[in-house]
């Protein structure tokens, strides 16, 4: 069984028990390839993330995750989104956490580091962004992205 199952819209889906703030990166190299990590815990493709720790600002944490998830050191570079869909909940199995969507999406640009599987990246590799949609991810993953790569110019509140 994964470590994380989310769930969209279903009826069927346990009631979520907290709140967590976190923070995803778009992070954009020179040719405009976009850095993907594979989970651990569900084996899908995904931007690099995870919790805002107490002291630490969103930024921060997005910087941290990053290097951790990754190897490379992200410079913050703008925001995505917003997304607090309580309609999206996700279950990690591993201690019963049903956790409500609340996810702050920025971009950044690569400052140092190279690819690195970390506990919780089996994978960590540069994507043309052509071939995003050849990768399978969550479609909460894949709106984000997809909003990173529309034409919109203001960030996505939802």
């Amino acid at each position: 069984m994964p470590g994380r199952i989310d769930y969209h819209d279903d009826p069927d889906a346990p009631e979520p028990n907290s709140i967590v703030p976190s923070v995803n990166v778009v992070v954009v190299d020179g040719n405009g390839d976009i850095l993907l990590i594979r989970r651990t815990d569900n084996d899908n493709w995904a931007l690099p993330g995870g919790a805002v720790d107490l002291g630490e600002s969103a930024s921060q944490a997005a910087i941290r995750e990053t290097r951790e998830e990754t190897g490379i050191t992200p410079e913050i570079t703008g925001l995505v989104g917003i997304y607090t869909d309580p309609r999206h909940v996700i279950h990690y199995t591993s201690d019963d956490e049903v956790r409500q969507e609340f996810s702050i999406v920025l971009t950044g640009r690569p400052l140092a580091g190279r690819p690195t599987p970390s506990d919780e990246s089996s994978e960590v590799r540069w994507v043309p962004a052509t071939d995003i949609g050849t990768y399978e991810m969550d479609r909460a993953m894949r709106k984000r992205i997809d909003r990173h790569l529309s034409s919109a110019n203001v960030p996505e509140i939802s």
